[in-house]
């Protein structure tokens, strides 16, 4: 079961990176940044640690409405051992765990959301439409759809590699205090 703990206050501020050419010096406007976080603030924001800690960077963050995020898939990963002997293939409960982990990004940052911990609570419409393999850099893209009684929560995720759909579906989420 996926748990995320809020611990919004506690954290660096993020980086922010320009999209666009101009030196470190200029002004850029807030539209022309990008959210990202690194492994070490993405540890400060959720519980997983190894063997389950499944994103290795947030590449986008929009507060309160998204976050993009990696995972390399290496062959050097335990459950490879036996998922499946001389064909590895990234099980899909650890595809959608991952997708949730890139979603409690944006759960533990809401400001109505204080304390608690996130659990599932459902999973809706997954479809897993290619295999993940080592080697390959999934890309998930999780957008919150709603909140409801500041106690749950339900969000859309997808996750690509190179451009092709892997996995797609809807995460619930309650918040237990």
């Amino acid at each position: 079961m996926s748990t995320v703990t809020e611990q919004a206050n506690t954290i660096d501020v993020p980086t922010s990176t320009s999209t666009n050419d101009q030196p470190d010096d200029a002004t850029t406007n807030k539209s022309d940044s990008k959210i990202v976080y690194s492994i070490e603030e993405i540890q400060k924001l959720l519980p997983h640690r190894y063997p389950f800690a499944l994103v290795d960077r947030i590449i986008e963050y929009v507060p309160g409405k998204r976050a993009v995020g990696i995972k390399n898939v290496t062959i050097n990963e335990p459950h490879f051992q036996g998922h499946f002997p001389g064909r590895p293939i990234m099980p899909g409960v650890l595809i959608v765990e991952a997708m949730a982990q890139v979603g409690g990004i944006v759960l533990t940052q809401l400001p109505e959301l204080e304390g608690g911990l996130f659990v599932f609570a459902g999973i809706d419409k997954t479809r897993f439409r290619r295999q993940v393999v080592p080697g390959d850099q999934l890309v998930m893209t999780v957008e919150l759809l709603w909140v409801k009684q500041r106690r749950f929560g339900k969000m859309q995720a997808r996750a690509e590699v190179d451009g092709q759909l892997a996995t797609e579906g809807e995460l619930m989420f309650s918040l237990i205090t």
